[in-house]
């Protein structure tokens, strides 16, 4: 691992971890899964499978935050090879954005085409609900606006090139597919369509940022997902973003409401069904 603007990993350490794997399962994934807050329970979905905890893999840190089991879960969905992750790194708990993305440029070395990315976000939107579904159109990267990006550094060739564009990251034909799979399964109601914006974390929104981030165009706010899409666009992956509404955010000085990890665990459990069923029923559909 090399130092280059922040803690960075080399292409050999990515080579290590995806070789390590290839040797420790006889599944080849052309789809990756990365779940959030509240949301593994999706991994447990998959059929055939071999799991290998972070701390197994080489190169891999654990992740810490209540509600990601820290593991991957090879395995079929729906006739498709898999990978999943139950539990994913974030800047907050002290990581690289290097970090973030290390699983994302090993699934690339794996033979991953496809990540869907799943996370648990407040609604800015006036008019979600808490449960509502976000098939994420775009995205603002606060923090790599703010110089924390997770291209940062000298560009590897072998990943991608050194300025990439974004304009499109999040693919259209997956997008339109997974609304297709909603109306199928009858949720329409509670789909909605917009844009997703990152933040550091961990500490949730003041009211003041709340009404910025609406202000700039925002329908949902978290901590994380962006610079996992990133690096996955880098690669030349495919990707399809979903976010589940667990709270509404909290923009007047009036209100008594406050946004507590504990809310949104629970949310994601009572929703979680019906991202398990949307997911599940797009990656049917992935060529």
């Amino acid at each position: 691992m090399a130092c280059d603007g922040g803690c960075r990993y080399d292409y050999e350490d990515y080579q290590e971890a995806a070789d390590w794997l290839l040797a420790h399962t006889d599944q080849r994934p052309r789809i990756a899964i990365v779940c959030g807050s509240g949301l593994g329970p999706l991994g447990n979905t998959l059929e055939d499978q071999t799991v290998f905890p972070y701390q197994d893999i080489p190169h891999f840190p654990k992740s810490t935050v209540a509600g990601h089991a820290g593991r991957l879960v090879f395995g079929t969905l729906r006739g498709k090879s898999c990978v999943c992750m139950q539990g994913r790194y974030h800047f907050y708990e002290g990581h690289s954005s290097s970090t973030v993305v290390f699983p994302i440029r090993v699934f690339s070395l794996l033979g991953v085409e496809s990540l869907i990315v799943t996370n648990a976000a407040g609604g800015l939107n006036e008019k979600y609900n808490v449960g509502d579904l976000m098939l994420i159109k775009d995205h603002i990267n606060l923090p790599g606006l703010a110089g924390e990006h997770p291209l940062r550094g000298t560009n590897d060739e072998r990943f991608g090139v050194r300025f990439p564009c974004v304009s499109d990251a999040y693919d259209k034909d997956l997008h339109d597919l997974a609304l297709e799979c909603a109306q199928e399964l009858g949720y329409k109601d509670f789909i909605r369509e917009g844009v997703y914006c990152m933040v550091g974390g961990p500490s949730y929104e003041t009211i003041a940022e709340c009404c910025l981030l609406r202000a700039l165009g925002a329908d949902a706010v978290g901590m994380s997902t962006v610079a996992e899409v990133i690096a996955a666009r880098h690669c030349g992956l495919r990707v399809f973003g979903i976010s589940l509404i667990t709270n509404k955010v909290v923009t007047s000085y009036e209100s008594q409401e406050k946004v507590n990890h504990e809310e949104v665990l629970q949310t994601s459990l009572l929703r979680a069904q019906a991202l398990q069923d949307v997911v599940s029923q797009l990656v049917g559909k992935v060529a």
